[in-house]
């Protein structure tokens, strides 16, 4: 399906019939492209780059497409790195968490840290977490191809 040229959002690089390969969703799913370009919320004067996430009810572009500023979308994949180290270590706790030391760790951006942690206030974090795991153990062969291109990118720019 072809990314919508007249909404606010201005893509410059697109990857359309996302639909095919969104993961556990592919074939059965909104969203229907990704694409990088100038963020819907730029000002006079003031021009940002944003990654959007296009969702097509079948009928109309859907208002739950999602815009994100790039450092976020690559917060996110350092988060994702992060627990994904966490939970294939996480057998070692008889909860999946040590609920005296909930701390996974943390991140050095921007000169602070981005601290991650189990979140001990959730209070079904015992089947929670055992859910999540499950779904990361099902998940992982497509997670890793991800992960795995990931690396091959990075180190083609130069990273590794």
């Amino acid at each position: 399906m072809k990314i919508p040229t007249h909404l606010k959002h201005k893509a410059v690089f697109v990857a359309e019939d996302y639909d095919r390969l969104d993961g556990q969703y592919a074939k059965d799913t909104d969203a229907q492209g990704l694409s990088l370009g100038l963020a819907q919320w730029n000002e006079k004067g003031k021009v940002d780059i944003s990654a959007k996430v296009w969702r097509h009810t079948g009928e109309k572009w859907s208002r739950q497409s999602e815009e994100l500023p790039l450092h976020r979308v690559l917060d996110l994949t350092l988060l994702i790195c992060k627990t994904q180290k966490y939970m294939n270590e996480a057998y070692r706790f008889e909860k999946l968490y040590d609920p005296a030391a909930p701390a996974v760790g943390s991140i050095d951006l921007q000169g602070e840290k981005m601290e991650i942690a189990v979140d001990t206030e959730n209070p079904e974090l015992d089947e929670d977490i055992a859910l999540f795991r499950d779904c990361l153990a099902r998940e992982g062969e497509r997670i890793g191809e991800r992960l795995t291109r990931l690396a091959a990118a990075l180190k083609e720019l130069g990273y590794l």
